[in-house]
């Protein structure tokens, strides 16, 4: 390995290992000590191999600090004293630690990388050999260390998740595991987005090979890993990051700029070439060291705007007056060409709620090449639909029709996420309106349209259950809910619904067409009741999709299908197995050759009040077409 080669490499924005020469490494019975403060005076090594004194002072070469020793020992604590620019002396955290120690310090430790022998093979090539686009992907968003608790209230870790949440997930019906932060954080009121360690895993959830045995054990289990990955902001506490070496570091210099008032953290300088190594090197180990399948880019919006959460007078344009960040926008395009580049079959997902820029389109035409969008305005349109009282809903249908006609601008993954369960948002249950029964019949209707409409799917913990309370980071979720028999109901239900999705065609098959989705009626506003058809390869694998946004029953309800035969139900949200009213017998029926809107045949079905119900062909006939 020619370091020097490594380093200004580095200096060039061009490192996409950085962490293999800065931070801490053995080599010929030396420890080697690199770290990048390019307007530091003078920095020292300290540690408790030196009673953390100044007796290590190491050497300058083009802003990075080295130096080479005998005395650390495995397991010992380090930090850099760094004398600043002004002359201030300042313990800094080692921002290419692997590993820090627990709370409340941050000192890295003295650690070699687990050189693990990893037995995923089989979901590695079989993920290399998968079109992300045409397959299920129903995700479970988890915040580590609140999905559960021991008796005691001590904190599960990565071991414990291992036992109890890759099982519970496996038969839940999800297919993929996405972490909120893994890097290591301060405060767990941040929930992980305000980063100090962008190669350390968070302390309290484990360790490097706890993290490595996880997602091994999902791979067995046919389950990816994602992580949320924050590259737009970072921590300013004065001890890490921020201020590095006393002068804007890896923060803009631009004061305006580099203040990111809403999280309260400071936004990364994506333009300058050493953050870029920094960054580009962040996202590859976690993808390589941990074998997971992805990352979701937070708050991609902030990283592209540079009036982002500013208002008047408090932002400066860009060199061709506009309000984009362009060093912003090259950075993640950089960012995506690199990890597609090295690693196709990784995931790269945005959470970005704007729409002047295209997200998923491919680079060459200017897009930032991301595989997926998180759907904020159908999110928001949705739960605005569910929240209000159905009388009122025919007069606002347009919140549960007007994504249809967007739904084909980006590669979308439909999210109801954390941040929608908390800061009095309330739980997703207690959004719906009405007594409980209620409650839980538009929840079962709500997931149904989740897994019916065209895109990928996210659910945050504890919603499969219907939790009542908002999600609180420093608590566990109500498990005890699920003795309550209606909570109970819906976790069966969600369960049947994601199977459902998981070993049908046609809700995943097609999503990148036109054909994919065709709209029976979207303008029954004064019965407010939705019907469209999901296509899949076969034009005998379709499904007809009824969702009654009202407790009013609809007898004999009229549908538009495409061909003649028997349609027979296959899912009602209203059964009383999942905690309904309905206990008839699934309903077939036959058509009859009479016009419907844009069909030659009609169907007549029973929906019941809330209900979503979900039908298949049989027996269909399909006229050939005459020249």
């Amino acid at each position: 390995m020619d370091v020097n080669k490594r380093l200004n490499s580095f200096l060039a924005g061009n490192e996409l290992h950085a962490q293999d020469v800065l931070g801490c490494h053995f080599y010929q019975d030396k420890y080697f000590f690199r770290v990048w403060a390019p307007n530091a005076q003078q920095v020292w090594l300290v540690g408790d191999f030196n009673n953390w004194d100044k007796s290590l002072k190491m050497t300058n070469k083009n802003g990075i600090w080295s130096i080479a020793t005998e005395l650390p020992r495995k397991g010992q604590l380090y930090k850099y004293l760094i004398k600043q620019a002004n002359g201030r002396e300042v313990m800094k955290m080692d921002p290419f630690a692997i590993e820090l120690e627990p709370r409340p310090g941050n000192a890295a430790v003295v650690v070699d990388l687990p050189n693990k022998n990893w037995h995923d093979q089989h979901w590695n090539n079989q993920n290399k050999q998968v079109n992300h686009f045409t397959k299920p992907i129903n995700i479970y968003e988890v915040h580590e260390s609140s999905w559960k608790t021991h008796p005691d209230g001590s904190l599960y870790t990565l071991k414990d998740l291992q036992k109890e949440l890759i099982p519970y997930v496996k038969k839940q019906g999800f297919n993929y595991i996405e972490f909120l932060p893994l890097t290591a954080h301060p405060l767990d009121a941040s929930w992980g987005y305000q980063s100090i360690g962008y190669f350390a895993l968070e302390r309290t959830y484990g360790t490097p090979e706890d993290l490595q045995n996880f997602v091994e054990a999902c791979h067995k289990e046919n389950i990816g890993v994602l992580t949320d990955w924050v590259p737009g902001h970072f921590c300013k506490n004065d001890d890490a990051l921020a201020y590095y070496d006393g002068t804007a570091c890896f923060e803009f210099a631009e004061g305006w700029r580099a203040d990111n008032k809403g999280w309260g953290a400071l936004n990364f300088d994506l333009g300058k070439p050493e953050v870029q190594s920094f960054l580009l090197s962040s996202a590859l180990f976690w993808l390589e060291f941990y074998h997971l399948d992805g990352l979701r880019v937070d708050a991609v919006s902030n990283m592209l705007y540079r009036d982002y959460d500013r208002g008047p007078g408090q932002w400066k344009p860009d060199k061709f007056g506009g309000n984009r960040s362009l060093e912003g926008i090259d950075f993640l395009q950089k960012l995506n060409r690199t990890i597609k580049g090295l690693h196709p079959e990784d995931l790269m997902i945005a959470e970005e709620s704007s729409a002047q820029v295209k997200i998923t389109g491919r680079i060459e035409d200017g897009g930032l090449g991301f595989d997926f969008k998180w759907n904020m305005g159908w999110m928001n349109d949705i739960l605005r639909f569910y929240e209000m009282d159905p009388l009122f809903r025919k007069y606002n249908f347009n919140l549960a029709t007007f994504s249809f006609m967007y739904r084909m601008s980006e590669n979308f993954i439909l999210p109801l996420s954390h941040d929608e369960v908390v800061h009095g948002k309330r739980s997703l249950m207690n959004k719906m309106f009405g007594n409980r029964e209620m409650q839980f019949a538009q929840l079962r209707n709500l997931y149904t349209l989740l897994i019916t409409y065209p895109g990928k799917k996210l659910l945050f913990m504890g919603s499969e259950y219907g939790q009542y309370l908002e999600w609180r980071y420093n608590e566990s979720l109500e498990w005890t809910e699920l003795k309550d028999p209606l909570n109970k109901k819906m976790k069966l239900f969600d369960q049947r619904l994601n199977d459902f999705y998981l070993n049908e065609p046609a809700l995943w098959q097609l999503e990148q067409q036109e054909n994919s989705v065709r709209i029976i009626d979207a303008d029954n506003k004064d019965e407010s009741v939705l019907t469209f058809i999901r296509q899949g390869k076969n034009k005998h694998d379709f499904l007809i999709v009824i969702l009654n946004f009202t407790p009013v029953d609809r007898k004999e309800f009229t549908v538009g299908v495409p061909y003649a035969g028997q349609y027979h139900e296959v899912l009602n949200s209203e059964k009383t197995e999942f905690g309904g009213k309905w206990y008839k017998h699934p309903q077939k029926v036959n058509s009859k050759h009479e016009s419907f809107k844009d069909f030659e045949y009609k169907i007549h079905v029973n929906v019941p009040g809330f209900g979503a119900m979900i039908l298949k062909p049989e027996n269909i006939q399909i006229k050939r077409k005459t020249k």
